[in-house]
Order: structure tokens, then sequence, then C-alpha cells
């Protein structure tokens, strides 16, 4: 008995992938490094079938705070990062990780704390102001303190307030925004959340906006593919084309169009193409 070889069994076994059905093989994929906000709140179930619809490429999402997924992506573990920490992006960029940044979309954080509002701050506009009150009233806070965009954002404003906050007033919960929020309510606490989580987060119990409308609450959110000179492995051209397709016309109608009980959460933005 003739036993074929190794190199003909290599060639008989691809010739019999090659001969299965496209429903047979597995569908090209991307992996997007991104938010929890971006995820929590639905957005991407909203966004991911149109673009895959036209693509055929399906996109799969790291939800993560925004300091995790850099690093995921820095490892090479994503093809691409859509988070909310434009300096900390700039940076990424700067250091050869990402090929280029761009804008997409925008919302607002938030200052949300018990109806109460034992530091008095309801109402208020002023963000460093109303942190400053908290820490002065030893209120309960409760941080994200996990390096997310909305935990840098935090850390951003205490600074402004001058501030170094600690005590037992003060609590990291080192978790994601939903947690958080979950953290809060249980101890009648403030905390700052971004706008989407806060809109669907169903368990608010006491806890209401206290203080928005600062512009230092800004909120943008930017796309970078990972650069494949840092990372050959990695699926350039089809990250570049989610990456575009979310700054495109089409895309930034299906981010303006995606709404929580009727309200918009995030705002388009991204430069006309040139």
């Amino acid at each position: 008995m003739i036993r074929p070889t190794r190199r003909a069994l290599a060639a008989l076994l691809a010739a019999g992938l090659m001969s299965l059905p496209v429903s047979a093989q597995e569908k090209p994929f991307i992996t997007v490094a991104s938010t929890t906000s971006t995820e929590a709140s639905g957005l991407f179930r909203h966004l991911l079938p149109k673009f895959t619809a036209k693509t055929g490429i399906e996109v799969r999402v790291v939800a993560q705070g925004t300091g995790q997924a850099m690093e995921t992506a820095k490892r090479g573990d994503a093809d691409l990062v859509l988070v909310h920490d434009k300096p900390a992006e700039e940076k990424f960029v700067a250091e050869g990780f990402g090929t280029q940044r761009r804008d997409v979309m925008y919302n607002d954080f938030l200052i949300v704390g018990p109806r109460a509002d034992p530091a008095g701050v309801a109402g208020g506009r002023d963000a460093a102001a109303a942190l400053k009150a908290i820490a002065a009233a030893q209120a309960p806070f409760v941080s994200r303190g996990d390096d997310s965009g909305t935990h840098r954002a935090e850390r951003r404003l205490w600074s402004q307030a001058g501030v170094t906050p600690s005590g037992g007033w003060y609590r990291e919960a080192g978790s994601g925004m939903g947690q958080t929020l979950n953290t809060a309510a249980g101890m009648d606490a403030y905390t700052l959340t971004d706008r989407a989580s806060w809109a669907s987060f169903k368990n608010k119990q006491s806890l209401a906006p206290a203080v928005e409308g600062d512009a230092r609450l800004f909120n943008q959110y930017g796309v970078i593919p990972v650069n494949p000179a840092k990372h050959p492995h990695v699926k350039a051209a089809p990250a570049k084309a989610f990456a575009d397709w979310l700054v495109s016309k089409e895309g930034q109608a299906a981010i303006a169009e995606f709404r929580i009980d009727g309200q918009q959460l995030f705002f388009p933005n991204a430069a006309p193409a040139s």
C-alpha cells in the first residue's frame, strides 16, 4: 500500500478546505478595543450590523476602560481602538502604536449624586468647584479607579479643584461604569459618569444629575487603527475600512441615529474628508 507523503496530505487538506462552501469558512473579522460606555450603552449593537452588512467584515469588541483598551492594542491584541482620552490617544500615535487618530463623536460627563445632596452642589455648572465642595463635606464619592477615560477625566478635575482625594469618604471601585454607578447608588454617593452610561443605567435609586454643562466635562471619542509596522499580524486593511466608515457620512449618520428612550447620546463630529 502506497502511503501519501506529508506534502501530499497537506495539499489534499488544503484542497478540501478550499472546496468548502463560503458559509462553512470563517468570515473575516477585526477586533476593536473600546470603552465600556460604547459597549454597555448599546451603540455597537446599533452600528456593527450596518458596517458588516456593507462590507462583510465582522467586528468583535473588547470592552475595557480606555487605559486597558490602549494597553490591549499596544500588545497587538486588537486591530484598532475607539476610546476617549485624547492626550493619551495622541501619545499612542506619537509612539508608533497607531497610524492615525481621528475624531469620531462626543458627548459629555456629569456628576451624579443623592437627591439629598449633602455637599450642596446640585444645579451647579462648575465641576471642579463641586468636587472641592464634596471633599470639604467629606460626602461619599465613588471613583471608577480603573484608569479608564472617565477615571482620567475625574483625576484632571480633582487636580483643577486643588484636591487630592483620600480618606473614608472616597472609594475607588476599580470597576466599569455600570458597577461604579451601582456602588454609588447603594452608598448614596456622588460619582462622575459619562452621559451614555447614565442614560442606560437602570438602578438609579436616589441618584440624580447634580452638575452638568461645564465645558471641562466635554467627552471626545477617537478612533485609531493599530500600526502594522509595530504588529505585522494586525488586520490593517479591514481595520482602516472600519475607521473610515465611522467617520464617513454613512457612519456619522448611524451614530446620530442612536437613541436611548428618545435621547441622542453620541454626537458625530468627524472632520470632513479632504
